[in-house]
């Protein structure tokens, strides 16, 4: 096999230069992605510098979603996709994808589909979107395909910038919550102790003295120690065996377990119903939806559901022996699979599901608030009542050993 040298970006943002063997590009990219490297350019050793793959800068979700849409009106319009992909290219050069574009408008010119030319920028469009293409390339409904994706693309980007911009405001408070806990205990707490010598002390003033002393001291050791920790942990729970434990255990949260696993429903749903609506065979489709599918156990799943499909069983019964998808939707799957509809109720059952869904995390968030409110008082009243108790007993007289 071909070696190849990349230049990477780091999480922490540190450029650095490497080599990696692999069968084609598209191979490296994908590696250097499962590893947490953000590729800057791609290049076969031995081979001019010039043709290797650079990408400059992160592609959003809405550049992509923009794309899908406008390359599919152009089509549409009966232009040609060579010409297409030209225009595209021209509009607005500073955006991350526009080059990308360009180096695909070069690769198609070069006698390589769509499909394959996406498949070299893996690190863009994911296997989902690339087997979709192709399969309206070779069935001749390409346009529809990618206003498919475009609307995909978009819901995800909406549903992402809802969460996030609900996560704000509470983990801003769990964060002051934080600062004053550290603020109390590492600064006030200390000087206020030669107060309270030869008392004694309760036991909530006691611990909280004792944490704001190991604070001052050890705080140096107990980063060290979590940055251990994390490195340790980060690497086991990205390996396959950690990532299937980490899942399993996620599942099993109360509340949280159960939105999770909806997610992962509603996601393969979702991505089959379009795939075998766009004219995909069913183990195709199931292969895809494998490998898009976010959650290792469900993609354990897909695959057992894809070998009872070679030997002739049913989508519904491999689905009935897991506890991932509820028995009204198998029951919905099954009685599709019997009436030859299974690509429009698997849609309907992924639209039904996500605006429950979006109800229930609508009721989590708005309930999450709250309870952080009641977290950091909860803090504060501790810090208080720990530097309060020792003063009423000054007060009362009480207290001296």
């Amino acid at each position: 096999m071909p070696t190849f040298k990349y230049i990477v970006r780091n999480a922490g943002g540190q450029q650095k230069e490497g080599t990696l063997v692999a069968e084609n590009e598209p191979a490296v990219l994908r590696t250097l992605s499962q590893q947490g490297l953000y590729p800057l350019k791609v290049w076969q050793e031995g081979k001019a510098e010039h043709g290797a793959i650079h990408i400059r800068g992160r592609v959003k979700l809405s550049e992509l979603s923009n794309f899908y849409n406008q390359l599919g009106d152009l089509l549409r319009a009966g232009v040609p996709i060579l010409k297409a992909l030209e225009v595209l290219g021209k509009q607005d050069e500073k955006r991350a994808i526009a080059g990308i574009i360009r180096e695909m408008k070069e690769d198609v010119a070069g006698g390589v589909t769509l499909g394959d030319a996406m498949e070299k920028h893996s690190v863009v469009f994911p296997d989902l979107h690339v087997g979709m293409v192709r399969a309206g390339e070779q069935g001749g409904f390409l346009e529809p395909v990618l206003h498919r994706l475009a609307g995909f693309v978009d819901q995800k980007d909406q549903l992402r910038n809802k969460i996030i911009s609900s996560m704000i405001y509470p983990i801003f408070l769990l964060l002051v919550g934080l600062a004053i806990v550290i603020v109390m205990t590492t600064f006030f707490m200390p000087k206020l102790k030669p107060m309270f010598q030869g008392m004694e002390l309760p036991a909530l003033t006691v611990a909280v003295m004792g944490v704001g002393d190991f604070m001052a001291k050890y705080y140096l050791f107990a980063i060290l120690a979590i940055v251990l920790v994390v490195t340790l942990i980060f690497p086991y729970f990205r390996s396959e065996t950690g990532q299937y434990k980490l899942q399993k255990l996620q599942l099993h949260v109360p509340f949280l377990g159960n939105i999770m696993k909806m997610v992962a429903v509603c996601r393969f749903c979702r991505i089959f119903g379009t795939l075998l609506g766009n004219g995909v065979q069913m183990i195709p489709a199931l292969n895809i939806s494998r490998e898009s599918a976010g959650n290792v156990i469900l993609a354990e799943l897909i695959g057992e559901a894809a070998e009872a499909v070679r030997t002739g069983k049913g989508l519904a019964k491999t689905f009935l022996t897991s506890d991932l998808f509820p028995s009204d939707i198998v029951s919905m799957i099954s009685v599709a699979e019997e009436s030859n509809r299974l690509p429009d109720v698997l849609v309907e059952i992924a639209d039904t599901q996500e605006a429950r869904l979006a109800r229930k995390v609508d009721v989590a968030v708005r309930m999450l608030e709250p309870a952080m409110l009641l977290v950091v008082f909860g803090m504060v009243f501790v810090l208080a009542m720990a530097l309060l108790l020792p003063i009423l007993q000054m007060s009362t007289g009480g207290g001296l050993k």
